[in-house]
């Protein structure tokens, strides 16, 4: 165990944490040949220049004549992936903290070395692309000294392209981060930071294990779930896995027992043995709850049970994504999602139009809200169709959050305005160092899901970082708007939001539509509507031929009676017309500002 250090790089979004990890494998020679981001395998990944996955790696190093192992985990650095990266986190005895010594500490930085710190790790700060022309390293070490309270002579100048200080870092690694304790002879615990689905082995398991010992063909059982498992095959994380006949504390490697479902594996669950149980579980451990909600809708209705099966095999791979069947009226059959957040709902979509080549509807994003009927039974309620009728209803209570944005000041003013216009309440504000500042708000999840990080990186003109956590829920004047095309409400279109946001945006809601929705030969109304009060209402004008061409003088009755005669053609139409809502529609809702 002296010889084992188990650590993980946390960073804010691109910081350079993946080309940093690169470098380490090379200098410790696990991997011959680099081809960028080695541990980013997804197509997606290397792409976007993002980690959507936690990935481990064993490294092997020789310090002053010793071989010491070390168990590196690359973490993802979005906000979406909090509880993954927390859980990263509690495998690990040590951190680097990477900071791009262009940018400075950001919002995320600060969020995953609290979580760091909760769990005592030790924090080695590495301040990251020295090499660029924008670097300020002296600036962004005042930062990274105030934000820690380390000394200067700690903080190590690396830079990932260069290979700079990359020996300085696996140098502290070994001295300053402790080996893992634990005891040998105790039952097995190890707790489940990631899983990963195979195609011809099932879903494979990765953990460390902090007491005890497992060995190949034990009968083994995940404390949550309560299922039991034999252990198949054990063994390390290498670029590829390397079976082993027995893993003891403080190791971190991987369980293959044949497991078909991801709902089975939890990320942050326990595993013992079923002879001789652990008495409690890893603390820590929690049930991941989506955030944000949507509707998926295959374009063709014959692909309903394609869809499904996709969803499925996505599922598998990532175990966050929930989802279950819900039908409405203008899209057909399809399914309600549950994403973690919005970039997890952006790439979930993408990945299902590149690995199983699905065209989807996806419908306007919303939150979970708790509904309280005048019995005082409550009801959670995803999508705005759910709701009871408004008589029923006794007060409705939506999911707030705290958010902390990271900015310089020059930027407070617009930013406070963003957040007021979003219902935001401001909490405090603190200066980090020099000219930045870090602003907290409670503001309603509802209000964000649209297009808030948009706005911020826009008014701030990419200077404001940002990024949030759950404050409960609290009780908040909500409605539910619906829209009517010819007095037909579209269910996909309906929205829940507050009072005093509802007219003026049911009013912009009917100017679009009536800039998207084709003409047909008769009169489409389309209105915003609360219960049964219309708030506002757009026609989209009918087609029409001119009937009385053909009429030169005479009567005015001969006029009358060719008007007269389209006018019933118009209204037998417009009775057995439909009209069909496109699907630029749905992304206009989306857009709206």
């Amino acid at each position: 165990m002296k010889h084992i250090r188990n650590f993980c790089i946390i960073a804010h979004i691109d910081h350079g944490k993946s080309t940093l990890a690169d470098r380490l494998l090379e200098y410790t020679q696990t991997i011959k040949v680099i081809e960028g981001q080695m541990l980013d395998d997804m197509d997606l990944e290397k792409e976007r220049g993002i980690t959507i996955k936690s990935h481990a790696i064993q490294m092997e190093y020789t310090y002053k004549g010793e071989k010491y192992v070390l168990n590196l985990i690359d973490t993802p650095g979005h906000v979406d992936f909090s509880y993954e990266v927390s859980r990263s986190i509690a495998a690990c005895e040590g951190a680097l903290l990477v900071v791009d010594a262009s940018q400075g500490v950001q919002a995320q930085t600060i969020s995953n070395l609290y979580m760091a710190l909760e769990n005592d790790l030790e924090i080695i700060p590495v301040m990251n692309k020295c090499d660029m022309d924008s670097a300020m390293p002296d600036e962004v070490e005042d930062e990274i000294v105030e934000l820690l309270g380390c000394k200067r002579e700690e903080i190590i100048r690396a830079s990932g392209k260069t290979g700079l200080g990359v020996e300085e870092i696996l140098d502290a690694v070994i001295e300053r981060i402790p080996h893992p304790e634990g005891d040998e002879e105790a039952p097995l615990q190890a707790l489940i930071f990631d899983s990963v689905f195979n195609s011809f082995r099932g879903i494979i398991a990765y953990f460390k294990i902090e007491n005890g010992v497992i060995r190949k063909g034990d009968k083994v059982k995940f404390f949550n779930t309560g299922k039991e498992y034999d252990a198949d095959e054990i063994g390390v994380l290498k670029m590829d896995m390397v079976p082993r006949n027995e893993l003891r504390t403080g190791d971190v490697g991987y369980i293959i027992s044949g497991i078909k479902t991801s709902k089975e594996v939890k990320v942050g669950d326990t595993i013992t043995h079923i002879a001789r149980p652990c008495e409690k579980a890893i603390s820590g451990f929690e049930e991941v709850k989506p955030m944000v909600f949507a509707g998926l809708y295959p374009i063709d209705a014959e692909d309903y049970e394609n869809l499904r099966a996709s969803l499925e095999k996505l599922q598998l791979n990532d175990a966050s994504l929930t989802f279950m069947p819900e039908s409405s009226v203008a899209l057909g059959f399809g399914f309600r999602c549950g994403f973690l957040g919005l970039l997890h709902m952006e790439i979930v979509q993408e990945r299902l139009d590149r690995e199983f080549d699905m065209n989807v509807i996806t419908t306007v994003p919303n939150v979970s809200y708790k509904v309280y009927d005048k019995q005082g039974e409550v009801k959670e309620v995803h999508n705005p169709s759910g709701m009871p009728e408004i008589t029923l209803i006794d007060h409705i209570e939506e999911p707030f959050i705290r958010a902390s944005i990271i900015t310089t000041t020059n930027y407070i003013g617009p930013i406070m305005t963003l957040c007021l216009g979003k219902r935001g309440e401001l909490i405090k504000q603190e200066y980090i160092s020099g000219n930045r500042v870090e602003i907290f708000y409670d503001i309603p999840l509802g209000e964000i899901v649209i297009d808030f990080y948009d706005k911020l990186k826009s008014i701030s003109k990419g200077y404001a970082s940002f990024d949030y956590h759950m404050n409960g829920f609290r009780p908040s004047k909500l409605i539910k708007l619906d829209i009517l095309l010819n007095g037909e409400p579209v269910d996909a279109l309906s929205t829940l939001t507050h009072v005093d946001n509802a007219e003026t945006f049911g009013r912009r809601m009917c100017e679009k539509l009536k800039e998207l929705i084709p003409r047909q030969q008769f009169d489409i109304a389309i209105q915003a509507a609360i219960g049964a009060k219309i708030i506002a209402r757009e026609t989209v004008k009918q087609l029409r031929k001119d009937v009385t061409a053909k009429c030169y003088g005479g009567d005015v009755s001969r006029k009358r009676k060719l008007l007269e005669k389209q006018k019933k053609g118009k209204k037998r139409m417009k009775q057995i017309g439909n009209v069909e809502v496109p699907q630029k529609a749905f992304l206009a809702v989306l857009k709206l500002d």
